[in-house]
């Protein structure tokens, strides 16, 4: 279980934004196994590169009022995996959780400004009103976490969740939004985000992710 570590419109406008955060820090994260020194991600609730548990899935009714997102129509529990990570960075002051659908460029969760002393969240910490950190709006303009429903018309059927920690040296600045886009998409987080890595803030990162289909295997 270890490894290394809206608008449509608007969102198809900026969604190479995410694609960049992919290599923030990339020289700091590294294979499990490479360098126990390096910083690394573990999860209990999923093993890296394998499939994501139900309790991870979204649930939305199809019109037969079975889950949309799983082949068989089984309720997810829409809840956001545990997590924890070692070897952070000297001088880290605050980290970031970002869950990121890399198949569809979507993202499902952002938390910033977790304490520096975190080495972990529990799972379920991405609920509404979570006080472990702030929590930015996903794509679905939600602050908070959002599972995977990955669409059944559409190939690939099998999507790749990657969920990256950040280390950084400063606390990043609160996301405004403003008059009626409330709660803010990721777009502005991601400009805060590469804000601080261009400035040599964001000290190291690293990943771990698992794949999910709601399409049965042959």
């Amino acid at each position: 279980m270890k490894a290394r570590s809206s608008s449509g419109r608007s969102r198809r406008c900026l969604q190479v934004i995410p694609a960049a955060l992919l290599g923030l820090a990339a020289g700091n994260s590294t294979a499990w196994g490479d360098d126990d020194h390096h910083m690394r991600v573990e999860s209990a609730t999923f093993t890296n590169g394998g499939t994501l548990p139900l309790s991870m899935i979204s649930t939305i009714a199809n019109a037969s009022g079975q889950n949309s997102c799983t082949a068989d129509g089984s309720a997810g529990g829409n809840q956001s995996p545990q997590l924890s990570w070692q070897h952070a960075p000297e001088g880290t002051r605050s980290f970031v959780i970002v869950s990121y659908d890399i198949t569809a460029q979507f993202t499902h969760w952002v938390m910033y400004n977790i304490p520096a002393d975190a080495t972990s969240v529990a799972e379920n910490a991405g609920v509404p009103g979570s006080s472990l950190g702030v929590q930015n709006g996903n794509d679905f303009f939600q602050p908070n976490y959002n599972g995977p429903c990955p669409p059944t018309t559409l190939m690939p059927f099998s999507h790749q969740y990657q969920f990256t920690v950040y280390a950084l040296d400063r606390m990043l600045p609160v996301v405004p939004t403003f008059g009626d886009f409330v709660p803010a998409g990721p777009e502005g987080f991601y400009q805060e985000l590469i804000a601080a890595s261009r400035a040599g803030h964001v000290l190291a990162s690293a990943s771990i992710s698992g794949f999910f289909s709601a399409v049965a295997a042959n």
